[in-house]
């Protein structure tokens, strides 16, 4: 049975995370043409606007609202996660927020920026081998008396899909107003599968006729997995862009939300990162390259078939992350990675060549 202490420190925490919410201004949708694409509006929303620099900003508020709300978390109790980086950042930052100790399991190849990130928000990293579970990690720390917040296993049920300014009721309410207000697409990358599971769920409760794609890694786990819906699909290989693509299918990836999923290779991947730069004068993350070449490919098919439309997708983290790894030349180098001839070439498609 919980004190009246703890109830209290529970009533305090939520109050706090929705007081934050309500100090956060939703992010930018960036609206953008291209002379290739004519009649095709492209729209970018900006989650790198987010305090933590990312669209895991919603997530991790989740997370502790749902820990909170079902008991799982008590004062004074430390906090774990399984993390690639952008999670584990927004979740050191919840937690500082509520005065607790935070350890995110990591990669030991995660981004140097991401890491960095997390302990300058007083969280640990606890940094292990490339191929050994995080998740395993993190149930074995909180064994001892955490509080295992599961972004894998609880992402889609943590989330209001019906509402509750999620990023899908956010995205629908900010293209009201535009010249195709119900678009066409939806894009967004897949790591835990929450928010692909928060949109897709969304579209079909509104009723909208838009359909939702998952732009993933070439080679990863949820194109080969999403055909036959096998949720015990696996795949042996890696993929340079961080936060999206698994080796195996995550418990909160729903498949049946999903109507289409697009490989892109981490080459073109980079090479639409470094285009967004150009064309937006700010650093994202890989993933939001993965995002456009994706967009981009779906624009391809809706001209040949003289549709017209909007398409929707996510500027998911910031670059600056990423300016030891994807950023860097000699890095990419060294990873037999030259994506400006594929820079090029998407150049040429936006202006129509």
């Amino acid at each position: 049975m919980s004190s009246i202490n703890e109830r209290q420190w529970v009533s305090e925490a939520i109050n706090a995370l929705q007081r934050e919410a309500e100090r956060s201004a939703d992010t930018h949708l960036l609206h953008m043409t291209f002379a290739g694409f004519p009649g095709i509006d492209f729209y970018l929303k900006d989650e790198a606007a987010h305090p933590t620099g990312s669209l895991k900003h919603r997530l991790a508020r989740s997370l502790f609202l749902y820990a909170l709300c079902n008991g799982r978390l008590r004062p004074g109790q430390p906090v774990v996660d399984a993390s690639s980086g952008s999670t584990a950042i927004s979740e050191a930052w919840f937690a500082r927020l509520l005065g607790l100790q935070f350890t995110a399991v990591m990669p030991d190849n995660t981004a140097p920026g991401k890491i960095e990130a997390v302990r300058a928000l007083g969280g640990h990293c606890d940094l292990i081998p490339v191929g050994r579970c995080t998740q395993e990690r993190a149930r074995e720390i909180a064994a001892a008396g955490g509080c295992f917040l599961d972004q894998f296993g609880l992402a889609e049920r943590a989330t209001d899909w019906r509402g509750n300014n999620n990023i899908a009721e956010s995205i629908i309410g900010q293209m009201s107003r535009e010249p195709h207000p119900h678009p066409a697409w939806v894009v967004c990358g897949v790591g835990t599968g929450g928010t692909s599971a928060t949109i897709g769920r969304y579209l079909r409760y509104r009723g909208l006729p838009t359909q939702l794609c998952v732009a993933e890694p070439e080679g990863m786990v949820y194109a080969k997995a999403w055909p036959a819906r096998d949720r015990s699909a696996h795949v042996g290989c890696f993929s340079l862009i961080e936060g999206i693509g698994r080796q195996n299918v995550e418990p909160s990836f729903q498949f049946g939300v999903v109507d289409e999923v697009i490989e892109v290779p981490d080459a073109d991947s980079i090479a639409a990162m470094l285009l967004l730069e150009e064309l937006l004068g700010f650093r994202y993350g890989g993933s939001s390259g993965t995002n456009l070449v994706a967009c981009l490919r779906l624009a391809t098919r809706m001209r040949e078939a003289g549709r017209t439309g909007s398409i929707v997708t996510l500027l998911c983290d910031r670059g600056a992350r990423y300016r030891e790894t994807l950023y860097d030349p000699d890095w990419l180098a060294s990873r037999g990675i030259d994506p400006t001839p594929r820079k090029q070439a998407l150049q040429r498609q936006l202006q129509g060549g």
